[in-house]
């Protein structure tokens, strides 16, 4: 069986899970034996490894090519790129790392965490949320998804994000109803449905979390 070594709150894994999931490809989830291990780590039926974010898309896609979760016209694929770099770069340390990483215990994130959180910081990370969401909303308003007509690997992580984010209950949504609207669609797909199991030992999510009508 295949085997993904993963932390729950940790967007690099849990877009690896989505990516999975958009692709059918069933494997077992453990935590790391290690806590400070590279994660993901994902194994092949095989036995053949891929450790790290990149280096598992890479082989998915390859190993797993339908359906196709990079576009094939120039023009899309550059679009779909270009999201998913600014998601898993700025969006990542502007607004995840200083809500989700303040907020949840470093097991589940990989990072360092204060306990409490430090309050300025979240709020910091809720300002940078607001201007990611604005900018989010018009594009899946627009195209319908993100980059273009299809679910791509920038669909999935943004959602990969705002799963997170929205664990804690600190997604807006009522305040940006078309990002809500693209965010309702990527959670009633079924390779959403592992990540809405997901619960933080001593942290529940909010009650809309599994929601699909939220």
């Amino acid at each position: 069986m295949r085997r993904l070594s993963h932390l729950l709150m940790s967007p690099a894994c849990r877009l690896v899970r989505l990516a999975l999931g958009e692709k059918r490809v069933a494997c077992d989830l453990k935590a790391p034996d290690d806590p400070l291990a590279h994660v993901p780590d994902f194994t092949e039926i095989s036995g053949e490894r891929a450790i790290g974010l990149w280096a598992i898309i890479d082989h998915i896609e390859n190993e797993h090519p339908e359906p196709p979760l990079v576009p094939a016209d120039p023009r899309e694929r550059a679009e779909a790129l270009r999201l998913i770099d600014w998601i898993m770069t700025k969006f990542h340390d502007e607004a995840t790392r200083r809500i989700v990483f303040e907020k949840c215990a470093q097991a589940h994130t990989g990072h360092l965490t204060r306990d409490p959180p430090d309050m300025a910081t979240v709020r910091a990370g809720r300002v940078a949320l607001r201007n990611a969401l604005a900018v989010l909303g018009p594009l899946a308003e627009a195209r319908g998804f993100l980059a273009c007509r299809d679910v791509t690997l920038a669909d999935l992580a943004t959602a990969a994000h705002l799963s997170a984010i929205d664990y804690y209950g600190e997604v807006p949504w009522a305040e940006y109803p078309s990002i809500a609207e693209w965010y309702g669609k990527m959670k009633s797909r079924p390779s959403f449905r592992s990540l809405l199991a997901d619960r933080v030992p001593g942290q529940p999510p909010v009650l809309h979390y599994a929601e699909l009508d939220f």
